[in-house]
């Protein structure tokens, strides 16, 4: 082979996570009560547009998960084959050439010249001035055409974008036809006016808008990224928009690891605590007292620097340098954990003290149901909303604690990829004169994207699985009903 596949730590645990939600679909599908939660999640349509969004980062942060070493060229009289030092993903082998194609310095966004003025010599004469850039704009003989060739490039990629989108609405509409047993022209009707719908359908119109206007913009970038820096370059050159995408797959292992962590402990010991009272409630209100008694940035920065300290003091156990930023990435997922379950355990012990008291929890009591079935069948369905739009909020606010831990550095290692660290090199960036803002601006905005997702997402599922939300839905009228 030309490569060797290499998997870190992180690539199995995301993979896991993905195959774990597959299993929890195939579960949900098995019960009614679950089923019936989603379904009332896919009938929102801000809650089905967020999911197709961060879909697409999901699907980014894939790609980035598949590492392997290429293939060394052979060398004369030597059989060996050798590989790499440098590990590569499958996005990068997709961005070879936003990857490759480096100029000195900066250079703006669909700039054809570098940010900076420098000297050249022509005829024995010495100007200052802005050189062309080496990739940016090189293949215009005529710089007023650049204006015409954006245009033309635009309407290429969003007719190419509208040209991958069709096939995923058809694919969607023959599927609703299968499960319905109806016509396809039926069918591309729910997809167009969801409401007409004889059964309460998935907000499909909101998905496939979506998905048309991410094809569509995707196209537009990806024609541009052929010839331009569309984000522009940073101060070694490289391109920014690559480098925001390589930051996706760390936000979302920071979002999500994170949370086999947090989720064991807060479940565990806020469910143990409200249920069972007495000195375990004190001394589970005694640990997370403690926690939260001490700054939180002190002790991740305090715990951070230790894990620093054995990764540097054990280098043989890394091969390569991507193992090495991989164990800091893991480390700093479970101190992240170990750190930010006391709020879900607080929220959880008050909700199980007020459910303890309810009559089904009692009358199981009184015919000697245990504590761990009364936790698991009684209490623990009755909380999930609460963990379902805990686990997605906290997602969130663990994004942004990795930019604001990188932007200290205590956060990811420096090699590695993160919005936190894209931040931090734009820090200095914002005093120069001109500002060179589009690192910043590119970080921003798909971490803007990437938290606003989820956010609304977290609102969708919170009113599919909150039961009181649920009697509020059945209790009020329908649009155009009698009174």
């Amino acid at each position: 082979m030309n490569f060797k596949p290499l998997f870190l730590w992180s690539d199995l645990l995301l993979w896991a996570m993905v195959a774990g939600c597959v299993l929890l679909a195939v579960h949900c599908r098995r019960h009614d009560y679950l089923r019936r939660a989603w379904r009332r999640v896919g009938e929102s349509s801000v809650g089905m547009a967020s999911a197709t969004v961060l879909a697409a980062f999901i699907a980014v942060g894939l790609l980035d998960s598949l590492h392997y070493q290429p293939r060394l060229p052979a060398q004369e009289g030597s059989s060996e084959v050798q590989y790499a030092p440098e590990v590569l993903s499958a996005l990068d082998a997709l961005l070879a050439d936003l990857r490759l194609n480096k100029e000195k310095t900066y250079s703006a966004p669909l700039a054809t010249h570098a940010f900076a003025r420098e000297t050249v010599e022509r005829d024995g004469v010495q100007s200052r001035e802005f050189p062309r850039l080496r990739f940016g704009g090189a293949h215009l003989q005529d710089l007023s055409q650049r204006e015409a060739d954006l245009a033309r490039r635009a309407l290429a990629g969003a007719l190419s974008g509208l040209l991958l989108w069709a096939p995923l609405a058809a694919s969607a509409a023959w599927a609703i036809a299968r499960s319905r047993r109806i016509a396809w022209r039926v069918a591309c009707c729910h997809l167009l006016r969801p409401a007409q719908a004889v059964e309460r359908p998935v907000a499909w119109h909101a998905v496939l808008l979506t998905a048309a206007l991410l094809c569509v913009g995707g196209g537009v970038i990806a024609a541009w990224a052929d010839a331009y820096h569309v984000f522009g370059t940073d101060k070694v050159g490289q391109d920014v928009l690559y480098l925001s995408l390589k930051s996706v797959r760390t936000a979302l292992l920071i979002g999500t690891l994170t949370t086999l962590v947090t989720l064991p402990l807060a479940l565990a010991l806020g469910l143990l605590a409200g249920l069972r009272g007495g000195w375990w409630d004190d001394a589970i209100q005694y640990l997370y007292t403690v926690l939260n008694s001490i700054p939180g940035v002190l002790l991740i920065a305090a715990m951070v620097l230790m894990m620093q300290v054995i990764i540097d003091t054990h280098p043989e156990w890394f091969a390569t340098a991507a193992e090495r930023s991989d164990a800091r990435l893991l480390a700093l997922c479970f101190i992240l954990g170990l750190t930010s379950w006391t709020g879900l355990c607080r929220v959880l012990r008050a909700e199980t003290m007020k459910l303890r008291e309810l009559d089904y929890v009692q009358a199981a009591r009184a015919f000697g149901v245990g504590d761990l079935r009364i936790m698991v069948r009684h209490l623990l369905p009755n909380l999930m909303h609460i963990v379902l739009i805990s686990v997605v909020m906290d997602f969130s606010g663990l994004v942004l604690s990795e930019a604001v831990l990188s932007y200290i550095g205590i956060g990811v290692d420096s090699s590695m990829n993160s919005f936190g660290t894209l931040i931090n090199a734009a820090r200095l960036e914002l005093s120069r004169e001109p500002v060179v803002w589009w690192s910043l601006a590119a970080a921003f905005v798909l971490m803007l994207a990437l938290v606003l997702a989820a956010n609304l997402f977290a609102d969708a599922v919170r009113d599919g699985f909150d039961p009181r939300f649920q009697w509020r839905a059945r209790r009020a009228p329908r649009k155009g009903a009698v009174a």
